[in-house]
C-alpha cells in the first residue's frame, strides 16, 4: 500500500485540527505542508509558525516542501518548528549536495523535488544522498490543478535511478486522486500527496482510505 500524505494546502483552516484528525482516522501516514514564498512560485502560504502549530495537532511525520528561493536560509527555522522531512527544489538550490547534507545534519530526512519541465537526469548525482524524491505532476504554486500525464513516465524513470536496496521514497504531488492512484503506484510512486482529493471531499477519512486502497 502507498504512503498517503494529505496536503493541508487544500484544508479548511478554520477546522484544520479536526480535518487532520479525520485524515489520521482514514489511515494517513504523513502530513504534507507546502511552503511558498511568492517568488519561486506565484503564491504565498505558510512559514515555520504554521509548521509548529501543526506539530501540536498530530503525531504524524511532517513532510515540509519548501517551494522557496534560498531555502538554505530557513532550514534551521523549519527544523526547530518540527519538520521531520524537508524537501527542496533542484531548481532553487545552487549547491544541492551541501543543502541535502545540512538537512541531514539537522536530524531530518532530506528530499529533492523536480518540476514538470525538469529532466530526470539531473537527479543522477544526488540520488545516492537523498531520502526522498518528489516528482511534481503539476506546475507548483496552486492546488487543484490538472494532473500532467507525463508524470507516469518520469516516475518510472526515477525508479530506475534509485539504487537497489536503498530506502528512498518516491513521491508524487499534484492532481493526485482515486482515479489515478493505482496507476501512479504502478509507475513507481511510494508516496501519494493529495490535497483537494482529500480535504475537499465530504468524507475526509473515506477519501484517504480510497487512495490507500488504490
Amino acid at each position: 500500500m502507498p504512503i498517503i500524505a494529505p496536503s493541508i494546502l487544500a484544508a479548511d483552516f478554520t477546522k484544520l485540527e479536526e480535518q487532520i484528525h479525520l485524515a489520521e482516522k482514514g489511515g494517513a501516514d504523513w502530513i504534507h505542508i507546502d511552503v511558498m514564498d511568492g517568488h519561486f512560485v506565484p503564491n504565498l502560504t505558510f512559514g515555520p509558525i504554521l509548521v509548529a502549530a501543526v506539530k501540536k495537532m498530530t503525531r504524524l511525520p511532517l513532510d515540509v516542501h519548501l517551494m522557496i528561493d534560498n531555502p538554505d536560509f530557513f532550514l534551521e527555522d523549519f527544523a526547530r518548528a518540527g519538520a521531520d522531512h524537508i524537501l527542496v527544489h533542484y531548481e532553487a538550490v545552487v549547491h544541492l549536495n551541501r543543502t541535502v547534507n545540512r538537512i541531514k545534519e539537522l536530524g531530518l530526512k532530506a528530499g529533492v523535488v523536480i518540476n514538470p519541465s525538469t529532466p530526470v537526469d539531473v537527479l543522477k548525482e544526488i540520488i545516492h544522498d537523498v531520502d526522498e524524491v518528489l516528482i511534481m505532476s503539476v506546475n507548483p504554486g496552486f492546488g487543484g490543478q490538472k494532473f500532467l500525464a507525463s508524470s507516469y513516465r518520469k516516475l518510472a524513470a526515477v525508479k530506475l535511478l534509485i539504487p537497489k536496496g536503498n530506502a528512498i521514497y518516491l513521491e508524487v504531488d499534484g492532481g493526485v486522486g482515486p482515479e489515478n492512484a493505482a496507476e501512479l503506484v504502478k509507475a513507481g510512486a511510494d508516496v501519494l500527496i493529495a490535497g483537494s482529493a482529500i480535504f475537499k471531499s465530504e468524507d475526509i477519512s473515506g477519501a484517504v482510505k480510497k487512495l490507500k486502497c488504490g
